[in-house]
């Protein structure tokens, strides 16, 4: 049967509010960035042809409006977006390294993420995509992990394939021991994995990458994992298969959204060759592709607005 879309994600969506200069009077500028890593995986999906959803909660703020519109804009299915009236939208602001790197502060205390629950995931809006994705943000609290297992168990039934991101935010967990189960559990359901390389070290207690990895997918069966090293590249584990590629230099401004947009292409790439007799030279093309992908939304400000179209990502891999 024809499903009605390529992938539908779930998790947080939230405005990342990024440094952007100061003012006359000397205080700092802050752009209101619409953010939240399973939409920006969806944003670079659609910029590859693909078509999406969104099954999530904001506030019935200023906020939630902004994304609710931003997403609209850029092709993402919100028929399953809820608004809360009750708790306002997450934000989260970026604090900027010079070298590009991050660190968050979140403003979620609740947030209307976090207000998800199981009656607000409809088993068959889920059944009707081929992949479905999720992270680890959406399983923080009680009722919002029930909705998330209740969502990856519809999709499992439906046959949908079943994409992971960790995507660890220490900040907002009440303990390190419930991030890692949680982590656990994705590890347990998921089809494809995308891990950073301080995850698969949190994750597995291995300092070796490869040691790691190995962990993970003799413990989970994992067919597809990726994992990501910031400006060093990318490597995939597939079968017997260990395939890697370097980053792609350039001018870094942040890197907010670079392994959402590393994630999307690689999902992308999935959706269209399967994931059943990937060979190593196409490993090698997927992620050449992702690297450079994601190079070029950290010389951007926000995520969902900076996607990269496919062009751009070809022209920089001199195609």
């Amino acid at each position: 049967m024809e499903k009605k879309y390529d992938v539908i994600a779930m998790g947080e969506l939230l405005v990342d509010f990024t440094m952007n200069g100061k003012s006359e009077q000397g205080n700092n500028l802050f752009e209101a960035c619409p953010g939240g890593a399973p939409c920006n995986v969806l944003a670079m999906l659609n910029k590859l042809g693909k078509r999406t959803a969104f099954l999530g909660k904001v506030g019935k703020d200023q906020f939630g409006m902004l994304l609710h519109d931003t997403l609209q804009k850029v092709g993402i299915n919100t028929s399953n977006l809820l608004m809360d009236d009750t708790v306002n939208t997450t934000l989260a602001f970026v604090h900027t390294f010079p070298d590009g790197d991050r660190e968050f502060s979140f403003y979620r205390n609740p947030g209307a993420d976090m207000m998800l629950d199981e009656n607000d995931v409809d088993p068959a809006f889920i059944g009707q995509t081929r992949l479905f994705h999720f992270g680890t943000l959406s399983m923080t609290h009680d009722g919002v992990r029930l909705a998330t297992k209740k969502a990856v168990q519809a999709a499992k039934r439906s046959g949908a394939l079943i994409s992971f991101d960790p995507n660890l935010r220490p900040p907002l967990w009440s303990s390190m021991e419930l991030a890692k189960a949680q982590m656990e559990y994705g590890c347990s359901q998921c089809d494809i994995l995308k891990i950073s390389d301080n995850e698969i070290r949190f994750l597995s207690g291995k300092e070796d990458y490869d040691e790691g990895i190995r962990y993970l997918q003799e413990t989970y069966q994992i067919p597809l994992i990726l994992l990501t090293m910031g400006k060093d590249g990318s490597r995939a584990y597939y079968k017997e298969m260990r395939v890697e590629r370097g980053g792609i230099p350039c001018k870094t401004i942040e890197t907010t959204g670079a392994g959402d947009t590393f994630c999307g292409s690689v999902l992308n790439y999935v959706l269209e060759h399967g994931l059943d007799n990937l060979t190593e030279e196409q490993l090698g093309e997927m992620l050449s592709f992702a690297n450079a992908a994601a190079a070029i939304v950290t010389t951007r400000k926000g995520a969902i607005r900076a996607m990269p179209e496919k062009v751009e990502v070809l022209r920089l891999l001199g195609q």
